[in-house]
């Protein structure tokens, strides 16, 4: 008798704790397969402290193959799911077609970035939902900062110097927060001229910063930022971005290079395409996370509208808490319909949230007791640490070298402009040159939601939902964007001399409080510009010069011959030796 095969699609918060609960209770008595972009699981809460120099990249990550035993790792992305011949097709990193066949399905695609309908935001703006995405945002604030420096030009170094982030979420007023330290770091090793200061803006079309959490912290967070430099402006948003600025809802504008947007995320488009029932672009499921008519499908994270038992009549928010619990229940009930026990249906209990604002400040809230200040940071770090699926110790040794050694501000020169645009379908892996054309669901994604009845940008906005992260220590997943100085994209003709500009952070949407961990191009014509940034924004647009055709290898000329002594006899002939 054949093992029955198990399709998990999406490795982020719900799909990996899916997949290590399978593994343990089928004990190598099934096939366990893991559709996933990337070959790690990221851990999203702690991405603003790898942006801010803080954490090495590697520190968020935990390997798949590494941690997970019994499980088959497939990297791809899900295109298209025909649940009545139960197969999954994907498409690979390097456009390659394949096709998984089950007999349990598992969805937990998460969530993707969602775009509003604002004049230059997808061309100028940056998110923050993955790891290429934070390592191009700390090379190009490192980049903005040393280019002020050397520059003569008041304005351009104002400009250079300002960074602008939208969504004042939890992962918003993070990108914020730990951007401000981050370049105060930068400009203690290296003063700009007249003794100019980084500013950074913290943009959100709410009353207040944080506005999921309790009022009095979300009041300590404000004073923090504020204490911090950052220029906080509530009741303001982004009407129009452009490569040198944003205007704002106000009427201001904005001269910047950086526009980070982290204002919200939607339900991957994966989950519409099945053509069941849908909850506000949520696979509606059961409180088993089975879903309806489909005994062989189960669904959790932010691509499962789930019931909140707690509260008749609601559905669970996309957060990471919720993702990481629900994909327990999931693995425990895959098991349960294989002849595993018994199911049983998600219930959960709040365990609170935490909000790192950078150094020893925090804002937190475990099991409803509210925190703030040195304490606040204390239960943060080691919430983080508790949550993390591996790599605690290198992250505390991190932490550690942070608190006592001065933090390191250099560029990586490892992702470009180009190859993390705000509307990617896959925030996870950055675009490569010749890279595979994205179809189905995976090209939906991309697309920018449109808002049904907007009286513009500002009204958009407050339709927007909050930033979130399928990750521990938020409850909303953010939204992260951060753009200026941003290279086009080579296959894309542009006239020279145009600035990038970014919107906001991404901070992505606000991350939902950190509780529990939960998560989830276009052919190139050229290689990506190998010369680094330049020092004016427009430069970086540029569209890559073509590469010059092989010259003709040059001949030799002909040999002259060599005269010959008349005395000497000619070798080769009679009178030789």
């Amino acid at each position: 008798m054949s093992r029955p095969r198990i399709v998990i699609v999406g490795g982020g918060f719900a799909g990996y704790r899916t997949a290590r609960t399978l593994a343990r209770l089928t004990r190598s008595k099934a096939d366990i397969t893991l559709l996933n972009p990337t070959d790690y699981f990221l851990y999203l809460p702690l991405l603003p402290q790898v942006a801010a120099g803080i954490l090495e990249p590697r520190r968020v990550t935990v390997s798949l193959t590494g941690t997970l035993r019994h499980v088959r790792l497939v990297l791809g992305e899900a295109d298209d799911i025909d649940l009545d011949a139960r197969t999954v097709r994907y498409a690979d990193p390097e456009g390659g077609v394949g096709t998984l066949t089950y007999d349990r399905l598992v969805l937990a695609a998460g969530s993707v970035n969602k775009l509003l309908p604002i004049p230059g935001v997808a061309e100028h703006a940056h998110g923050f939902r993955g790891l290429p995405e934070a390592l191009y945002l700390r090379d190009h604030v490192t980049r903005q900062v040393e280019l002020a420096a050397g520059s003569d030009d008041p304005e351009s170094r104002r400009a250079r110097c300002t960074f602008v982030v939208v969504g004042a979420g939890y992962t918003g007023t993070e990108v914020a927060a730990q951007g401000q330290m981050f370049t105060d770091a930068l400009v203690r090793k290296q003063p700009l001229p007249d003794g100019t200061r980084p500013r950074w803006i913290l943009l959100d079309i709410a009353e207040r910063v944080l506005p999921e959490m309790d009022e009095k912290l979300s009041r300590t967070a404000d004073k923090v930022l504020r204490q911090r430099g950052v220029d906080v402006r509530m009741g303001t948003s982004v009407k129009e971005a452009t490569s040198t600025g944003a205007l704002l809802s106000d009427g201001e504008f904005v001269d910047t290079r950086t526009l980070v947007w982290c204002v919200g995320v939607r339900p991957d488009p994966l989950a519409e395409s099945l053509g069941l029932a849908m909850e506000r672009g949520r696979l509606l499921v059961e409180p088993t996370l089975r879903v309806p008519g489909r005994p062989e499908v189960f669904a959790c994270g932010d691509a499962a509208a789930v019931p909140d038992l707690t509260r008749p009549g609601q559905y669970t928010p996309m957060t990471a808490q919720h993702a990481w619990r629900q994909g327990k229940v999931a693995g425990h009930n895959v098991a349960a319909s294989l002849g595993r026990g018994e199911p049983k249906p998600y219930r959960h209990s709040d365990l609170g949230f935490v909000v790192d604002l950078g150094g020893v400040k925090a804002a937190a809230n475990p099991l409803g007791v509210p925190l703030s200040g040195p304490l606040a940071g204390a239960v943060t770090r080691g919430y983080h640490l508790a949550a993390m699926p591996g790599n605690r110790v290198r992250v505390a040794a991190d932490w550690l070298l942070d608190a006592v050694l001065p933090r390191q501000g250099v560029q990586l020169g490892l992702v470009r402009s180009w190859s993390v645009p705000l509307d990617t379908a896959s925030p996870e892996l950055a675009k490569v040159p010749g890279g595979p054309e994205r179809t189905g669901a995976a090209r939906e994604r991309a697309v920018p939601e449109r808002a049904g009845t907007s009286d513009g940008p500002g009204a958009a906005l407050e339709q927007d939902a909050p930033n979130r992260q399928d990750a521990p220590t938020k409850q909303d997943a953010p939204n992260r964007q951060d753009a200026p100085n941003r290279q086009d994209d080579p296959t894309k003709q542009h006239a020279p001399n145009k600035q990038g500009v970014l919107d906001k952070r991404n901070v992505p949407d606000r991350p939902g409080p950190t509780a529990v961990p939960g998560t989830h191009g276009q052919p190139h014509a050229s290689p990506p510009p190998a010369a680094s940034d330049t020092s004016a924004p427009g430069a970086e647009r540029q569209p890559p010069l073509p590469s010059p055709s092989p010259r003709p290898k040059p001949q030799a000329p002909p040999r002259r011959p060599v005269p010959q002594d008349p005395s000497k006899p000619a070798k080769g002939s009679e009178g030789e030796s």
